[in-house]
């Protein structure tokens, strides 16, 4: 009711006559209230008082520790057809077991005995190399006689080249000898002709002288022609030298072009084993690959390409596989602002999707439904949601996990800083400063110890 007039009604109505008067302006009861908004007050300033922790909130979701232990994807590296199936979606396998068959879809590939056939060209091949190599080991043999008989040949040439030179030395010094004799002869008959002139020679002596003479002048040319025949056999036997190196050395030069062939054509074959080699190898991997295999002990998703006779590229993903072996982990983003506050060891509270949970941030003692964790990597990277990516695995001084986790299930976290008074945090979240930096207990003890 508005007050409108200067009629005072409260002057003129007593409340207290009624029930509802009597305990509004009951003394009392204002006495009680009073006390009560003092104590509250009171109650309120210590809380402000009170340690609160600070927290970094993170979103994530469940997957492993390691790699490995992950959902994965089986891939077949050929192209192919499936062919069948020998699991069905939700079975378990182990290491190695056979989950489905692949035929081939390139016709490079379709002849049934390619490897064998493959096998068979690498024999004939060998069988080839083998023949080169006999061939060599002929030319070498071949070689090492010509060269022998060249050495024989060479030797009996200059054998006859030596006694060519002595025969000619011997030819000189008859020579010579002849020349004396000559000299001797045109002396003799000289002084014969002198004294028979002088009356004191006959002529049949001077005739007689004149004989010898001409004997002397015979021998002389008959054995300058005995030294020029001597040259020339020199002449000859340097010629026959000269004839069988050259000889020999055609012979010798021939054999080790043939060799060279040879050795060409086996490295040839050898370069078409290896080759041949490779795509046996090869063949008989492919061969291998039609059967795909489980690659560690699982079940089986999803079966990601069904039904029988369709084909698909190499790396296409054909069936999904869980490990049946896994170390539970979580995977949570926290913001850019938030990243440095975080070190690997610290623990973090966790609260995982569909089990209730009643979280009090800064009292992760009061915490009822939340687990306990340890930062064991952080990313260095920015990722496509432009948070940071933090792994987490289970505490083991904590409580347990729970056993029904699934791999991908959602996960709250909340990383663990230092404590503040709840009135900091108030100030700080108005404000909307980040939480303090710190550092971990653990890094100030390594780096005293360093210092």
């Amino acid at each position: 009711m508005l007050n409108i007039t200067n009629n005072k009604l409260h002057e003129k109505v007593d409340l207290l006559q009624y029930e509802s008067g009597k305990k509004v302006f009951n003394e009392r009861n204002q006495k009680y209230f009073n006390r009560f908004l003092i104590a509250f007050g009171i109650i309120l300033i210590i809380i402000l008082f009170l340690p609160w922790t600070q927290s970094v909130a993170g979103k994530g979701y469940v997957t492993t520790l390691t790699p490995e232990q992950r959902p994965q994807t089986i891939q077949s590296p050929i192209p192919g057809r499936i062919e069948k199936w020998f699991v069905n979606e939700g079975d378990f396998v182990e290491k190695g077991d056979t989950i489905l068959h692949i035929s081939e879809i390139k016709n490079e590939y379709f002849d049934p005995q390619l490897v064998d056939r493959t096998g068979d060209q690498i024999k004939v091949k060998e069988s080839s190399r083998n023949s080169y190599e006999n061939k060599i080991q002929f030319l070498n043999n071949q070689i090492n006689a010509l060269q022998q008989e060249r050495g024989l040949k060479t030797n009996q040439a200059e054998n006859k080249l030596k006694q060519s030179i002595l025969k000619f030395r011997s030819d000189s010094i008859d020579l010579e000898a002849a020349k004396t004799n000559l000299e001797i002869a045109q002396r003799q008959f000289q002084r014969a002709q002198t004294l028979n002139e002088e009356g004191l020679k006959s002529t049949t002596d001077l005739e007689n002288y004149r004989l010898k003479l001409q004997e002397a002048q015979a021998k002389r040319v008959a054995q300058e022609n005995k030294v020029l025949a001597s040259e020339n056999e020199i002449i000859n036997a340097r010629i026959e030298l000269n004839r069988i190196g050259a000889e020999y050395s055609e012979k010798i030069s021939k054999a080790q072009s043939d060799r060279s062939s040879a050795e060409s054509g086996m490295f040839q074959t050898q370069a078409d084993i290896s080759k041949l080699e490779t795509s046996y190898a090869n063949y008989d991997t492919r061969r291998g690959m039609y059967y795909i295999k489980a690659p560690q002990a699982g079940y089986i998703n999803k079966a990601i390409k069904g039904g029988i006779g369709e084909s698909f590229k190499e790396g296409e993903p054909l069936v999904g596989i869980m490990p049946s072996n896994y170390e539970l982990a979580v995977e949570t983003y926290v913001a850019p602002i938030d990243m440095p506050l975080l070190h690997v060891g610290e623990e973090v509270r966790v609260q995982f999707d569909g089990w209730p949970a009643i979280v009090f941030s800064g009292w992760p003692n009061s915490s009822y439904g939340t687990y306990g964790a340890k930062i064991v990597a952080i990313e260095n990277f920015i990722s496509a949601n432009g948070k940071y990516r933090v792994l987490l695995a289970p505490n083991e001084e904590d409580h347990n996990w729970p056993e029904g986790i699934k791999i991908g299930a959602g996960a709250s976290t909340l990383a663990l800083l230092e404590d503040v008074p709840i009135w900091y945090e108030i100030w700080r979240q108005l404000n909307g400063f980040p939480p303090n930096y710190y550092t971990p207990e653990t890094e100030t003890k390594i780096t005293d110890s360093k210092k």
